[in-house]
């Protein structure tokens, strides 16, 4: 261990922390691995190219107790778990912990297997091997590295081939307030079968302001022409630290469409990796971030095309104010023998504040034949034209402001097939922004 990861509060938590233990060898093992390397290194600081524009300070000077040994008596009103146009089957989660008692795993439809990780672990640990046993080795793993080691529960997702499940699936992870910082790990493994459609909700939600440390890793599969639709809503506290890493596999004429929005937490981090592996796979993402105070927000999004006829479409927005900070980098790489490829990135931002700052960082790679590929980055402040003609038209400054920042972030949620989940997302956006 390097001299200053032992001399940080955080990795001195994160070393006198209890492993857990499984009595399955191969999971064991890898728990101890990485937790090894973790010591070994501790946390990235601003030297490391994915953190350049995250610097851990203030976290590496926290200490964090694995797990609420207090969850039972947490109490979360329901409310809290609540989406309009989502009834479906539902896992909860507080405080890294499951609460079947605020989950709803009845009738479940046919073809449809979800179940918690502990659970999954006791009757088919060898089918999870191959995603549970990995060793994350490179300086920006950090995060990967500890919850690997650390987390002994989550959600194992699994749609039969050719199963349609119509009403979206919610997983949702709850804050709650406890007598002292709690750190928790959760780990999913996602699969959807050839043929299959399955709409997915993960929901971040908070109860009661806290300053936890929640990390959360999802290996996600989506079968030869299956369909996932997967939303995300990040509300965690303003107060808590949230690190998540997803990666996604995409077959041969899968297609995948992700939203996010990144509204909560004091810093958020959010790793998306998705790589089209099978020919005529395509992907579209969705992505807002809104931060005030002193919110810190970072996406780091890399789309590989190592497939022939692969397409991808990413479209993010960014808004910033007071003195809150957001990151977004956004990398497109084709690989040698992804013919055809058609790639397009996005990415626009908005400064509210001379104290707001947003670094965006837009890349692309390409190295096979007959490519399209596009994309753009902007930072800058509201059309000063269109708040002209606002104002021309009678509305006040503050409220012609609210209105156009508000159409600016609307624009990722356009194409949400879910009207209702739509316009509640767009009222929470708009709850989160400057009021006039």
């Amino acid at each position: 261990m390097s001299q200053a990861a032992a001399a940080t509060p955080f990795v001195a938590s994160q070393r006198d922390a209890e492993l857990p233990t499984s009595g399955i060898g191969w999971l064991d093992a890898a728990r101890r691995e990485n937790l090894d390397s973790f010591l070994g290194a501790g946390l990235p600081d601003t030297r490391v190219e994915a953190f350049k524009y995250t610097a851990l300070r203030a976290l590496s000077q926290r200490s964090f107790v694995l797990g609420d040994a207090h969850i039972a008596t947490r109490v979360v009103d329901p409310a809290t778990l609540q989406l309009p146009g989502v009834d479906g089957a539902r896992l909860v989660f507080v405080n890294g912990a499951l609460r079947l008692d605020l989950s709803s795993l009845d009738a479940l439809p046919e073809g449809l297997s979800l179940q918690p990780l502990s659970q999954a672990l006791e009757s088919e640990s060898e089918l999870l091997r191959f995603a549970l046993a990995r060793h994350y080795r490179e300086p920006a793993d950090a995060f990967a590295q500890l919850n690997a080691a650390f987390a002994s529960e989550g959600v194992v997702l699994r749609v039969a081939a050719g199963a349609q499940i119509a009403a979206p699936v919610q997983l949702c992870f709850v804050g709650a307030a406890a007598e002292g910082d709690v750190a928790w790990h959760l780990r999913h493994v996602i699969e959807l079968g050839e043929g299959a459609s399955l709409s997915l909700i993960e929901h971040h939600a908070t109860c009661g302001a806290h300053a936890h440390l929640g990390t959360s890793l999802a290996d996600v599969v989506v079968g030869e022409r299956a369909h996932l639709q997967h939303v995300t809503v990040q509300a965690a506290a303003e107060g808590s630290a949230l690190v998540r890493r997803t990666a996604v596999q995409l077959r041969a004429g899968a297609h995948a469409t992700l939203h996010a929005l990144e509204l909560g937490a004091g810093l958020s981090r959010h790793e998306l990796q998705v790589e089209l592996v099978g020919d005529g796979a395509r992907l579209e993402t969705r992505g807002a971030f809104v931060m005030h105070g002193r919110q810190h927000a970072d996406t780091q999004m890399l789309v590989r095309h190592t497939a022939k006829h692969t397409a991808s479409d990413s479209l993010w927005r960014g808004v910033a104010d007071d003195r809150s900070r957001g990151v977004f980098r956004g990398a497109i790489y084709v690989a040698p023998g992804a013919d055809g490829s058609d790639a397009a990135l996005s990415n626009k931002n908005l400064l509210l504040s001379g104290s707001a700052e947003i670094d965006t960082k837009p890349e692309l790679e390409i190295h096979a034949d007959e490519v399209k590929a596009a994309h753009g980055a902007t930072v800058g402040q509201l059309d000063p034209r269109a708040l002209f003609y606002l104002r021309s038209r009678g509305i006040p400054q503050a409220q012609a402001r609210a209105m156009l920042t508000a159409a600016f972030c609307r624009a990722v949620l356009d194409d949400l097939p879910n009207e209702a989940l739509r316009e509640h997302l767009s009222e929470l956006v708009a709850t989160h922004l400057p009021q006039a």
